[in-house]
């Protein structure tokens, strides 16, 4: 059987095939597609972009985002830690708000200075 795609680790969007029994990728323009296609169909992943409450700033939300990506059953367990997050400026970007997040390895860090 055969799975279609569109790659997002670029801006490209390569068009993939995926066969769910070898794994085999084709459609893709460069090694990055094939690898995005194989685990997209074993072990997909999302990098989770969003907002935390910070006090003392002209802002009230912080940008943050895991610097690598997630297993994507993971995201809403994520989103639910984030809830629980208030900063305290001044905050710099790449500051690491969450170590570890969920036991991935993965940080959430800060995306802009506040």
């Amino acid at each position: 059987m055969k799975k279609e795609m569109i790659c997002i680790v670029c801006p490209v969007g390569c068009h993939l095939t995926v066969d769910t029994e070898t794994l085999e990728v084709t459609g893709n323009s460069c090694p990055r597609g094939e690898k995005y296609g194989r685990e997209e169909l074993t072990n997909p992943k999302r990098v989770i972009t969003s907002t935390v409450c910070i006090e003392g700033a002209e802002d009230r939300r912080c940008p943050v985002k895991t610097n690598d990506a997630i297993p994507k059953g993971l995201n809403f367990a994520c989103m639910e830690e984030l809830k629980k997050v208030v900063l305290h400026s001044p905050v710099k970007r790449g500051d690491v708000v969450i170590r570890n997040v969920l036991n991935t390895g993965v940080d959430v860090v800060a995306t802009k200075d506040m």
